[in-house]
Formats: C-alpha cells, structure tokens, sequence
C-alpha cells in the first residue's frame, strides 16, 4: 500500500470511541482506532488527531448551564479521550505526544505550534486535547485549525456517515453522495458537513477536507491508501 499524504489531521468524534455505548469509552473501539493510525504511521504518513469529547459530555446540550463553563467541561473530556489514545498508541509501540490548549504539564504538553511540528517530522503521533482552548468553538473548528498550522496535506473528518449528501440519509432514501464537492456548494447548500467556521477556515486557507465513515476504523487506512474514497471538499 502507498498513502496519498505526507502529513494529515484526523478529527475522530467522542461518540466513536464509545461505540455501541454511547457513553464513556469503549476500548476494543480505541484499540482498533489505534491499530489503524499505526497502520498508517507504518506507512510513514505524518499523523496529528483531534479529538472530541461527546462521549462524556456536550456543552451545547448541558441545559441552563453557563455556556462559557459548559464549553470547558467538554475541553476536560477531550483530555480524557486524548489520553486514552495515546495510551492505546503506545501499547502498540507508537511513539505519541499529547499537547493540550489549555496548560495542564502534570499530565500534558502545553500546545505549542513548532514543537508539535517537530514531534511530526520525528515521526511521533501528536493528539491534540482541549479543542482550541476557548470556549464557543467546536472541535471542528479547533480540527481546521490545527491542520492548517502544522501544514497538514488534508483535514480527515471521521464522522458516522460514508460522505456528503446532498440531504440526510437517514432520513431520504433518494439522498445523493457528492465524490467532490466544493467549500462554496457546502456553504450556499447548507449541508452541514461541519460547522461554517471550520468550513470557512478550510475554504479561506485551502486545506482540502475528506469526509469518510469511521463506522469501520479500517477506513482511516482507506482513506489514507485509496482514490475516490469517501467525499472531497475543496476549494
């Protein structure tokens, strides 16, 4: 096998992690998710992983709690997936790193921008916790971010779906999956691939977005090895 990118930023959801669950972590889910970024380090790709932290808590669903209070709640969760990840990397012999937007050095690196740049060219797994650091921005947002600040090749959105469609599928039948589809069409068609502030940082920065199904984590080596897999947005 021969991957189509050097460097990449993978967006892997907290609902993935907790599989049929639903909540916490599921960690035959986690190992598989890890065999397959080993499988792809192997491969000598550059790998960055952002990820959420739905499967413990939701900001934007916590009721008539202070959004600003609830949005930090959810960066700890990302800090617990994180640190299940790198856990399961290197259980496998993965050399990672964990940096995270908001300073906690017992447990984490401080985010900084050229040393995980440096850790990447080492050949080390960096997974990024605590989403931007701020509140009010999705892990979406803190995905199109980082990926075009380390120079990613492309953003990989893992998502429950296998690509954009023009509506949703669990809902029309005749809904119709895009092989490519541009940033404008999303925009202008409202579509929902991700929120419009990781969608415009993309657009305006040109970083290229696959959307695949991490409903088999098999895929993210899919996705990194085959043509035509999954949906394109681009510029």
């Amino acid at each position: 096998m021969k991957a189509q990118f050097k460097r990449v930023l993978l967006k892997v959801s907290g609902e993935a992690l907790a599989g049929e669950k639903k909540f916490g972590l599921d960690y035959n889910i986690v190992e598989s998710i890890c065999k397959a970024i080993k499988e792809v380090h192997d491969l000598g790709v550059e790998v960055a992983v952002v990820v959420g932290g739905g499967n413990f808590f939701r900001g934007r669903s916590s009721g008539s709690m202070d959004r600003t209070r609830a949005d930090h709640i959810g960066m700890l969760a990302t800090v617990m997936n994180a640190l299940s990840l790198a856990d399961g990397l290197e259980a496998l012999g993965v050399p990672v790193r964990v940096q995270t937007a908001i300073a906690m050095q017992q447990i984490a690196e401080p985010y900084i921008r050229n040393k995980a740049v440096r850790h990447l060219e080492k050949g080390r797994v960096v997974v990024f916790g605590c989403g931007t650091g701020n509140p009010f921005f999705s892990t979406d947002t803190a995905s199109a971010l980082r990926a075009a600040e380390i120079d990613a090749d492309i953003f990989m959105k893992a998502t429950m779906a296998d690509g954009v469609y023009d509506k949703d599928p669990n809902v029309y039948d005749d809904a119709v999956r895009y092989n490519d589809i541009t940033f404008a069409a999303v925009l202008n068609q409202d579509l929902h691939v991700m929120d419009t502030t990781a969608t415009a940082l993309c657009k305006e920065n040109d970083l290229p977005i696959m959307v695949f199904s991490m409903k088999d984590p098999a895929n993210i080596v899919r996705a990194i090895t085959e043509k035509d897999f999954g949906t394109i947005v681009h510029n």
